[in-house]
C-alpha cells in the first residue's frame, strides 16, 4: 500500500506521521510545494493551480490514496483535484474537527489562519455542526509560518497573542490548522488556566489518517513490520525532508522509521 501526502509545506507531518503509527509496513510519498510556499495568501485560482501541480507529482508515484493534508487546500481545491485525480486515485481531504469538538460542549475556540478566520466555509461548519455550542474564532497571526520555519521565539509569540484572543471559560479548543498540531502541547500550556479541568484539543491528523485506510478497504494494523518507504517531492523534484521537519516529534518519526530508503 502507498499513500501519498501534500500541502505547501510541513503542515502535512502531522496526519503524515498519523498514518506511519496506523499502518508502518505502508509506502509513503510527500508532495511539498517550497517553490509556491506559502499558500495561504494566494488567490483561490492561483492555489488551485499549485494544489493541481503537487498532486500529479505525487500521483505520478501511483499512490493508491492521496491526503491533502492542508485546510485551506481543502477548502479552495479539494473540488477540482476529484476532479482531476477520481476515480482512479481517492483524494481526502482535510476538515477541521468542529464536530467532534462540538459534541463534548463548550464553550470552544477555533484556532485557524487569519485567511480561514470567518470564512464562509468556516462558519458552515460551525452552523452545521455547533449550532448551540458557544464558538470563538480565533485568527493565528504567523503561526503556520513560524511553525513551518520552525522559528520557535516567532512561534511563542504567536500562540501567546491567539491565546489573549481566547475566552477564559474556553474548555475546549480546534486546532484549524495542520501546522498548529506540530505545536499542539504549547498550545494548551498557553489557553489552560490554572485549576480549571484539562483543555481538550482536537485535530484532524487522526481522523484523516483514518478515513485514507477507509477509503482503500484497509485496516489499522500498528503492529505490521516497519517496512514502509518515505519519498519526499519538492515542487516535483525528489530531496530530503526539508530540516525544519526534523525540529518536530512527527518528522523526527518519519526519518527514524525509513532514514535510508526510498520508494520508487
Amino acid at each position: 500500500m502507498k499513500i501519498a501526502l501534500m500541502d505547501s509545506g510541513i503542515g502535512l507531518l502531522a496526519a503524515t506521521a498519523a498514518v506511519r503509527r496506523l499502518r508502518p509496513d505502508a509506502d509513503l510519498v510527500l508532495s511539498l510545494d517550497p517553490d509556491g510556499m506559502p499558500w495561504g495568501p494566494r488567490t483561490p485560482e492561483d492555489l488551485t493551480e499549485r494544489a493541481l501541480a503537487v498532486a500529479e507529482a505525487a500521483a505520478a508515484h501511483r499512490p493508491d490514496a492521496l491526503i491533502v493534508g492542508c485546510n485551506t487546500a481543502t477548502v479552495h481545491a479539494l473540488t477540482a483535484l476529484r476532479a482531476r485525480l477520481e476515480p482512479g486515485l481517492p483524494v481526502i481531504g482535510t476538515v477541521p474537527a468542529i464536530k467532534p469538538a462540538a459534541a463534548g460542549g463548550g464553550p470552544l475556540a477555533i484556532w485557524a489562519t487569519p485567511a480561514t478566520t470567518g470564512s464562509p466555509y468556516q462558519r458552515n461548519l460551525i452552523e452545521e455542526f455547533a449550532g448551540g455550542v458557544t464558538v470563538t474564532e480565533v485568527p493565528c497571526w504567523g503561526l503556520a509560518e513560524a511553525v513551518e520555519r520552525a522559528d520557535e521565539t516567532a512561534t511563542d509569540a504567536a500562540v501567546a497573542a491567539a491565546a489573549e484572543l481566547t475566552p477564559d471559560d474556553v474548555t475546549t479548543v480546534v486546532l484549524g490548522c495542520t501546522h498548529y498540531e506540530l505545536v499542539a502541547e504549547r498550545i494548551r500550556a498557553a489557553v489552560q488556566r490554572p485549576g480549571d479541568p484539562p483543555l481538550a484539543l482536537h485535530g484532524s491528523a487522526g481522523a484523516v489518517a483514518a478515513q485514507a485506510l477507509r477509503r482503500l478497504g484497509e485496516r489499522p494494523a500498528p503492529g505490521a513490520p516497519a517496512s514502509g518507504t518515505l519519498t519526499v517531492l519538492l515542487s516535483g523534484r525528489e530531496g530530503p525532508l526539508p530540516v525544519p521537519a526534523l525540529t518536530y516529534a512527527e518528522g523526527r518519526l518519519l526519518q527514524e522509521a525509513a532514514p535510508a530508503r526510498t520508494a520508487q
